[in-house]
């Protein structure tokens, strides 16, 4: 069974490591990867915003959760509409079968509507997630163009799941 908890600074080396089998599979498939970012990014464990996917105590998935808007990536109104917002979802691709990017992402749909909130949004910067992310109930609702390249951003209205069907808990926060 899966666990998905708040990261702590203790999880740095884990989401590190867990953040380089990514890059080593994604560099075996010519794909780009965050291979120059993952000290930053694994760095962001201690950050209180970014939560781990856990198997057995191994750490197989993070992304990070804000309930800001970037600013330039959401029109005022769109901000205003309660609404979490994922960053960085990295997943261990070992664990493809068992599809960690969508447990994490329908746990965020869960968490978010038992906070009250109406949306989760995330942005992507490559087609391919776009429709990977379509299969998990997100929608394009527009793109923009970047300096650091195109940027999709997707949206899902929240709802209750049962995150039992998943294989999924929940560890409560400190």
């Amino acid at each position: 069974m899966f666990v998905m908890r708040l990261a702590t600074e203790g999880d740095v080396p884990g989401v590190a490591e867990m953040i380089r089998a990514r890059c080593s599979w994604q560099e075996a498939r010519g794909l780009e990867t965050w291979r120059g970012m993952v000290d930053d990014l694994a760095g962001q464990a201690g950050s209180g915003f970014m939560w781990v996917l856990e198997d057995a105590g191994r750490i197989v998935g993070c992304t990070t959760v804000m309930t800001q808007a970037p600013p330039k990536d959401w029109t005022l109104e769109e901000a205003a509409e309660p609404a979490l917002y994922l960053f960085t979802t990295v997943t261990d691709p070992a664990y493809r079968e068992h599809k960690p990017g969508t447990v994490i992402a329908l746990w965020a749909v869960d968490l978010a509507a038992r906070q009250g909130l109406q949306w989760v949004r995330r942005g992507c910067f490559f087609p391919e997630l776009v429709k990977y992310y379509e299969t998990q109930g997100y929608s394009l609702v527009k793109e923009q163009d970047r300096s650091a390249g195109h940027l999709y951003l997707m949206a899902r209205r929240t709802e209750r799941l049962d995150l039992d069907a998943l294989g999924l808990t929940t560890q409560a926060t400190a």
